[in-house]
């Protein structure tokens, strides 16, 4: 057995020596907080340290907010060390907020010890939260130290070191210490894989358990895969149904399982669908640029697509940054005056970017200077430290809750279809990245008439004049649902816009088949955000039914269904879903 397994085996009987097992519970706490910050995370300390540094600065013009705070701070401390020390155990100083999981075993409350632990974390919490909410900074700076408070105060929490959480010390216990042996299996095996495992990533195969519907590669190039998929129905509507998924993350969480799967519930509906699955970008793709998307992407497969249906319109949907891209396309296509995409299906897609969300604290001109450098040098943006940024936004859920679990108690996550898709990360190409995060976050660029060139053309949205449907979701932190919805206001064809409930991924990711959640239709457009959601109506289930009565107008009569993929010049390549997806960076 390796020195790895040895050292494992030798720590099977830590319980018979509580300092070892002490000294044992630090080191492996240094542990996972190394490979935290190995991560990308370190960035909390060093931002907060810099944020806090401005904020004390600041403070001697008015000193009177810091020494409220202290003043409250201090009272209540000594309240609880009263309470402590008196056996009042009963008379509570401070609570978790509502929703807060991390404290809900019996042994926070009951067990005097973790109680003031607990009590002390969230005092120092709030004094920490209540003295950045008033730094009065710039709106900017301002979200940024609360953002990167947060995070601190999150990093800190008690629940996350093995010698403060009672659940460990009591798992240690009742396993002999083999809870901790695990746990320092699973940190070995993440710390090899480079990211924290969220899911049984072994449950999951793809194109046999995930990502299974029938379908052909088609086509391909050096940016993309085309698949088309096998119709399910006897006929199918003429005119072609084209996804563009986003090149963040694979395109098979449109793809899951037969139950949540947006690709087969299109085939179901008797759409001739095909998608495009995007080269997962190495260091020798760094200069694949913003054009070549457009120009060898969505065009390309534009093209490719009409000549095997020998459709002369496609209907076109995509997703997030896919739909950033694609609109661009569609701005390219009306200069060229080329109305082959009949009409567009935007999910939670940004067109301006005066508002991006909870991403605002990672984007200004220092922060994004400093990533363009290390792009620049190593050829792509990664896909793990991509994947880190959106976790921080829900650090306790998508960081630390795995940390808990993972390596203080020695579990294994569940197996989950979104988790697995959400590790799955994919690289950017360094120009790419670079043109996006310029022209789109920090200069808001692309709703500006002429302002960026694509493909050599001056881009204008106000030239697009199709149909288009705006699906939004209410509770996005990655693309908010008001700065989404004025989409509707800078492509000026007939719009529809739908406003689906939960997040980013699961309000999307809403089958029919479950009927679940709800959504909103028929606000009155020509105004802002709040008068289309007070003048809306409510509808109960999933958004996507009617989704499909909308395409289904646009979609052309029946034919029979296509009895193969492809056709004379574009051969099925490979079975879906195809090498490219399968490509991963670990």
């Amino acid at each position: 057995m390796t020195k790895k397994g040895e050292s494992m085996e030798n720590n099977s009987n830590l319980l018979s020596d509580p300092q070892e097992l002490i000294d044992y519970l630090n080191t492996e706490t240094k542990k996972v907080l190394d490979m935290f910050a190995q991560a990308g995370c370190d960035d909390i300390f060093t931002n907060f340290a810099q944020s806090w540094t401005e904020l004390a600065s600041r403070s001697f013009e008015d000193p009177t907010v810091w020494i409220r705070a202290f003043t409250d701070y201090q009272q209540n401390q000594m309240n609880l060390w009263t309470n402590l020390l008196t056996g009042k155990t009963a008379e509570t100083v401070a609570e978790p907020a509502r929703g807060d999981r991390r404290f809900q075993a019996e042994e926070w409350s009951q067990n005097p010890v973790f109680d003031y632990i607990k009590q002390s974390y969230l005092l120092s919490s709030k004094l920490l939260q209540e003295m950045a909410a008033n730094a009065k900074l710039s709106d900017q700076e301002q979200k940024k130290l609360e953002f990167y408070t947060q995070q601190y105060i999150d990093a800190l929490s008690p629940t996350n070191f093995a010698v403060t959480n009672p659940e460990v010390l009591q798992q240690a216990l009742e396993t002999k210490g083999q809870s901790l042996v695990d746990g320092l299996k699973n940190l070995l095996t993440d710390a090899e894989k480079g990211r924290i495992s969220m899911t049984d990533e072994s449950a999951f195969v793809l194109g046999e358990n995930i990502a299974t519907s029938k379908g052909s590669v088609v086509f391909e190039n050096e940016m993309f895969q085309l698949i088309q998929y096998t119709p399910s129905t006897e006929e199918t509507f003429s005119r072609p149904t084209l996804i563009v998924p986003p090149c963040i993350n694979k395109f098979y969480i449109l793809d899951l399982q037969e139950h949540n799967s947006y690709v087969k519930y299109c085939v179901d509906q008797g759409q001739t669908t095909f998608l495009v699955s995007w080269l997962n970008p190495t260091i020798e793709q760094g200069n694949i640029a913003w054009d070549d998307y457009v120009e060898k992407g969505i065009l390309e497969a534009n093209r490719v697509v009409k000549e095997i249906t020998g459709s002369d319109k496609l209907n076109a949907v995509a997703w997030c940054v896919g739909g950033t891209l694609l609109a661009s396309t569609l701005a390219v296509m009306a200069a060229r005056k080329d109305t082959s995409i009949a009409s567009a299906t935007f999910f939670t897609t940004l067109l301006d970017f005066k508002d991006p969300g909870d991403l605002c604290v990672f984007i200004d001109e220092q922060q994004v200077k400093k990533l363009e450098n290390k792009v620049t040098n190593q050829g792509y943006l990664s896909g793990r430290e991509l994947a880190t940024s959106f976790n921080m936004l829900r650090s306790n859920d998508l960081i630390w809750s795995y940390v808990v679990n993972n390596y203080l108690k020695g579990q294994t996550p569940p197996p989950f279809d979104i988790l697995y898709w959400n590790s799955d990360s994919t690289n950017l190409p360094a120009e790419m990245y670079t043109f996006y995060i310029n022209n789109m976050y920090l200069e808001n660029g692309l709703r500006e008439k002429d302002q960026v060139t694509i493909c050599g053309e001056k881009i204008d949205l106000g030239k697009i004049k199709i149909p288009c449907y705006f699906l939004s979701t209410i509770e996005d932190h990655i693309a908010p649902w008001k700065g989404t919805f004025e989409g509707t206001e800078l492509l000026k064809g007939k719009n529809e816009f739908v406003l689906g409930a939960s997040g980013h991924v699961a309000g999307v990711i809403n089958p029919a088949s479950k009927n679940r959640r709800n959504y909103w239709i028929n606000g009155e457009l020509g105004k802002d955000a709040d008068h289309w959601l007070e003048t809306s109506e409510r509808q109960e289930g999933s958004w996507w039914p009617h989704w499909a009565e909308w395409l289904k107008r646009r979609a052309g009569k029946k034919v029979p269904a296509p009895e193969t993929a492809g056709n004379d010049t574009y051969k099925e390549i490979e079975p879906a879903p195809g090498r490219y997806v399968a490509v991963r960076i670990d």
